[in-house]
């Protein structure tokens, strides 16, 4: 039997992010998954080396790469819309339900299990850090479209900062003090 599941995982570079904004540069779904792994790993370990948690960041890291796996199906929806309204909110969360059994539908019933957790984002613990890299993540592309000279991201950078905060996460705080300065920097400045 033919199983699609990787091929479709593929497609994530396809997917286009930011779609109702002027972008410098444009981002897709691949690259952003990438970055929020890159991110999720490094919240886990000040979590775990700093703060002295019981943090897995690998498996964090794992999880970060496949969070917006459904979208290869749905598309990305843009954080206004899919926001809008709780209704809106309920009926996308369905959608998404709905892209996840499919993605997990493409696999071999001998793997399923160890990628449903992945692609459901079953783990409220590693959900959360996931969900904070994912905001950092958004956040940093807003630094680097502003730098960049592209206004079009200021109240998308201020809304984010704002949710950041929001999340009043010690880890996430310790990262953006530490590290979040140098996003602001040139290449020559950063030597």
């Amino acid at each position: 039997m033919n199983h699609s599941f990787f091929a479709y995982i593929f497609r994530m570079r396809y997917i286009a992010r930011w779609a109702l904004m002027r972008n410098t540069r444009t981002e897709n779904v691949e690259e952003h998954s990438y970055e929020a792994a890159v991110l999720a790993h490094a919240l886990a370990v000040i979590g775990r080396d700093v703060f002295h948690k019981d943090l897995d960041p690998d498996k964090t890291a794992v999880a970060a790469l496949f969070h917006d796996a459904p979208e290869i199906i749905t598309g990305d929806m843009p954080t206004p819309v899919k926001y809008h309204n709780p209704s809106l909110q309920t009926a996308y969360k369905q959608v998404e339900a709905a892209a996840q059994d499919k993605l997990l539908s493409m696999l071999p019933p001998e793997l399923a299990p160890a990628y449903a957790p992945l692609v459901r984002e079953s783990d409220l613990e590693i959900r959360r850090y996931v969900k904070a890299a994912d905001k950092l993540s958004a956040y940093i592309k807003c630094v680097e479209e502003l730098k960049a000279g592209n206004s079009e991201f200021k109240k998308a950078a201020e809304q984010t900062l704002a949710a950041l905060k929001e999340m009043k996460m010690e880890e996430l705080e310790w990262f953006m003090e530490r590290f979040l300065p140098a996003f602001s920097l040139t290449l020559d400045e950063l030597q």
